[in-house]
């Protein structure tokens, strides 16, 4: 993969992508004491996630169940976020206050969109459940509106995040799985380029504040 022939430049925004919801990184940004005008924040494409920071169109990602890329650095954990499942209004889970990953097993879910990576998926939409039960990943779309738009149609379910129901419209529920764990939640840049000033300040700042609540 050539390198990214961006120029670092200290005067311009932060160049955040985020994969679903941009609440966390509207939470990280604030974290590091910066402003929603100290960053340009957009979705990343989920079908090829990481290729953004290797054309150097992002500087820095936030990523989810621990990437392992070996051109991609990541931060230390920064937060943990809980998983749930995505289902129609109508569906026979969506009255539930949680649901175990061994009812999902009875429908159909999601298969990877693009060219995401196979092994980040299997942690997202794990092929078994902890009893051995096979999760049926039939569905393939590539944005999280087409994935929301089959689950309103259909009985299909998919696994992720809670995060998920800051987009999720009136027709659609997002009930937490406690039986999976939480996934990680990092920051991702490209080693193949060098950071621009402001970027590494709000990294270093944001695994500061992290450390600190942990601490706390």
């Amino acid at each position: 993969m050539p390198e990214s022939t961006t120029t670092p430049s200290a005067d311009r925004p932060i160049r955040l992508g985020y994969p679903s919801s941009p609440q966390t990184a509207l939470d990280l940004l604030a974290a590091a004491g910066l402003g929603e005008d100290q960053a340009v924040l957009a979705p990343y494409d989920l079908t090829d996630p990481f290729s953004t920071l290797r054309s150097g169109e992002f500087d820095v990602l936030v990523v989810k169940f621990g990437p392992r890329e070996e051109d991609l650095a990541t931060s230390e954990v920064l937060d943990w976020e809980s998983r749930a499942l995505v289902v129609s209004a109508s569906h026979p889970l969506a009255d539930r206050e949680s649901v175990s990953v061994e009812e999902v097993a009875a429908y159909d879910a999601f298969e990877r969109p693009g060219a995401f990576p196979e092994y980040l998926w299997d942690e997202i939409v794990p092929r078994r459940t902890p009893q051995g039960r096979e999760i049926h990943r039939r569905h393939r779309v590539n944005t999280i509106a087409e994935m929301m738009a089959l689950v309103v149609s259909t009985d299909a379910v998919h696994l992720s995040v809670v995060s998920l129901a800051d987009m999720a419209p009136p027709v659609v529920r997002v009930i937490p799985v406690p039986d999976l764990p939480p996934t990680p939640v990092c920051l991702a840049w490209y080693r193949g380029a060098e950071l621009p000033p402001q970027v590494a300040k709000f990294i270093a700042a944001v695994e500061a504040a992290s450390s600190a609540a942990r601490e706390g």
